[in-house]
This record gives structure tokens, C-alpha cells and sequence, in this order.
């Protein structure tokens, strides 16, 4: 291994339930659906994950800490938009992301016909070429609050460097 070169590994964990609307925002794609995600911005766990697991990596603390809930200038926020701040927070101190891999735990929707859209979309915002970003789905077998159809939660992992 180059001595040169520092790698870090982060993971984020986000949860929402579901709520009114007729759409969803998953990995940066609108997706639609007979619920929404109740947020005080879009949504998104799957950027919310991939954010705190960026963040975690860089030891720069979590997306709520970044992105308070109670701010009104977070309200209805695109999460795309704060992933690319915290892309931003990550390269003041020299940090890029190489490779992501990411799970969505839901039983509805079908998550399979969206993960080309999604990893090309989290490609994108990340900068990265899409086979170095895994979007993958499960479901928890109906059983808690995901199996209930309360809600979908999204795992992240990633691996950094510095640049």
C-alpha cells in the first residue's frame, strides 16, 4: 500500500415513516407511490444514509448536526443538494469519496426497476463512475416496522480517501 494514501470507511443508518404524498424521493430518484416519506426535507433516506456515512468517515459528526431538522431553511430541501454540501464540507479537508454501497429495507415499493436511476443519479452528485456505487434492496420478511409498511430505512457504507 502507497503510505501516502489515507483511507477511512463510514456507515449511516436513516429511517422515515411513511406519510401523505403520492411520491417518493429514494437515492436522488422520484419514485411514485400511493405515500410520501415524512420529513422536513424530501426525504430521501437513502442520501440521508449516504450523508452521515460521508460524514462519519470524516469524522464531521451527522447530517442533523449539519442540517438541523428544526431550521426552516432546511424545509423540503432536495437531498441532492445536501449531499453535495456535504461532499463540500468533505474536500476542505481533503476527503473523496472512492466507492458507496448502499441498502434499501422496504417491503413496498419495488425497489429493482429504479437502482439503475439511482446509482446513476448518486454517481453523479458524488462524481464518481456508476459501477463504484451499489444500491441494493431487501425487504425484512414483514416483520417490524419496514414489514409492517410504516416506513423504509436505508443503510450506507463508503469508503473515503484523501485526495
Amino acid at each position: 500500500m502507497n503510505p501516502g494514501i489515507e483511507f477511512r470507511v463510514g456507515q449511516g443508518l436513516d429511517v422515515h415513516a411513511f406519510g401523505p404524498g403520492d411520491h417518493l424521493m429514494l437515492g436522488a430518484v422520484r419514485i411514485p407511490h400511493e405515500r410520501g416519506l415524512a420529513a422536513h426535507s424530501d426525504g430521501d433516506v437513502v442520501l440521508h444514509a449516504l450523508c452521515d456515512a460521508l460524514l462519519g468517515a470524516a469524522a464531521l459528526g451527522d447530517i442533523g448536526q449539519h442540517f438541523p431538522p428544526g431550521e426552516e431553511r432546511w424545509r423540503d430541501a432536495d437531498s441532492s443538494q445536501l449531499l453535495a454540501r456535504v461532499l463540500e464540507l468533505l474536500s476542505t479537508l481533503n476527503w473523496l469519496p472512492v466507492n458507496v454501497d448502499l441498502t434499501v429495507a422496504c417491503e413496498q415499493p419495488r425497489i429493482a426497476p429504479h437502482v439503475p436511476a439511482m446509482r446513476d443519479a448518486i454517481a453523479g452528485v458524488l462524481g464518481l463512475a456508476t459501477d463504484a456505487v451499489s444500491v441494493k434492496a431487501t425487504t425484512t420478511e414483514k416483520l417490524g416496522f419496514c414489514g409492517r409498511g410504516e416506513g423504509i430505512a436505508a443503510l450506507a457504507v463508503v469508503l473515503v480517501r484523501r485526495g
